[in-house]
């Protein structure tokens, strides 16, 4: 018959095996000296192995076996207090897991930043994180794929979802250094960008199919997700419309550069966060929205940001916010 130790024996061991003696290990337990040697006897039978050494030394040692059990009965018993602080947590009304839609244009520091603090307070509520372009986060939400989706506005009406603003973030039309839209050296027209490859990314939840955004130039080409279309940037196979939050580094640091056209719509960029009328978040999931939305609400405008990248001259800035 296989051993099959209980969570008792499993805390007795450890009982000993932290406090060093059988009788320091009953003190802690509030049990008698005997019935802590009686489990551990126990214990040592059924795993057939000697846990301590008990012979010529006034205190219990822990044999090799006796090592090698510990680490695995601090990781069962650890286990269980996880399960019983999560059984704890949903009768109070806490999310066993949270699953959250994330559009690539809210700035990757600012979910790391809100998930560390998740992790923090709700350490027994796991999390389903997807990420997605343009109608993949509606997608997911109307789906019930997704009970949070934090993205731009809804690409269509849809009476069975919610959507609240939260924030901001921004697009930049970039290109690197040496391509030929940034080596013209001046505000770009629509004429200097129609012969130029432009990168696009394709909506691959079908949302927003037949309808394109900032495109401008005759030839496209067309990547399923922002990380390729900002890899292939970066590697001057074109030019394109990428996060601010995702190029601001590069352009300070000259692997990228802003490009100064009017045609193209870079102002600020709404950001909503979007859940269905029927599956109101619980706890965690209202945390995740409301704390979102403190971080968002302060991240720059997009006056500020052309300033900092060099954009813009400050007087701008002052016109802007008069």
């Amino acid at each position: 018959m296989e051993a099959n130790p209980t969570l008792d024996q499993l805390q007795v061991f450890l009982a000993v095996a932290d406090s060093g003696s059988f009788s320091a290990a009953a003190r802690a337990l509030n049990r008698a000296q005997s019935v802590v040697s009686y489990t551990i006897a126990n214990l040592e039978a059924q795993l057939e192995i000697a846990l301590f050494e008990r012979s010529g030394a006034r205190q219990p040692r822990l044999t090799e076996a006796g090592e090698a059990m510990l680490t695995d009965a601090r990781r069962i018993v650890a286990d269980l207090q996880v399960m019983r602080a999560r059984a704890k947590s949903i009768t109070q009304g806490l999310e066993a897991e949270v699953s959250l839609a994330i559009s690539v244009m809210v700035p990757a520091d600012a979910v790391v930043t809100v998930l560390r603090e998740f992790r923090k307070k709700f350490p027994t509520v796991a999390l389903n994180l997807n990420v997605g372009e343009l109608g993949k986060v509606m997608d997911l939400v109307a789906n019930g794929k997704a009970g949070i989706g934090l993205g731009g506005p809804l690409p269509r009406q849809d009476d069975s979802l919610i959507n609240e603003r939260i924030g901001h973030s921004f697009i930049l039309p970039v290109a690197t250094p040496d391509h030929p839209l940034a080596l013209l050296g001046r505000p770009l027209t629509l004429a200097d960008v129609r012969e130029e490859v432009q990168l696009v990314v394709s909506d691959s939840s079908g949302i927003t199919k037949g309808r394109d955004f900032n495109v401008l130039s005759y030839k496209t080409w067309r990547v399923s997700d922002m990380a390729t279309k900002y890899q292939l940037v970066k590697g001057g196979l074109g030019w394109g419309g990428l996060p601010g939050s995702m190029v601001k580094d590069d352009i300070l640091n000259g692997e990228l550069v802003a490009l100064k056209l009017d045609a193209y719509e870079q102002g600020e960029y709404p950001l909503y966060a979007l859940r269905r009328v029927s599956n109101p978040p619980g706890p965690a999931g209202q945390w995740l929205i409301d704390t979102f939305r403190q971080m968002l609400s302060r991240c720059p405008s997009h006056s500020a940001i052309t300033v900092l990248l060099g954009l813009a001259e400050k007087d701008d800035l002052r016109e802007a916010a008069e």
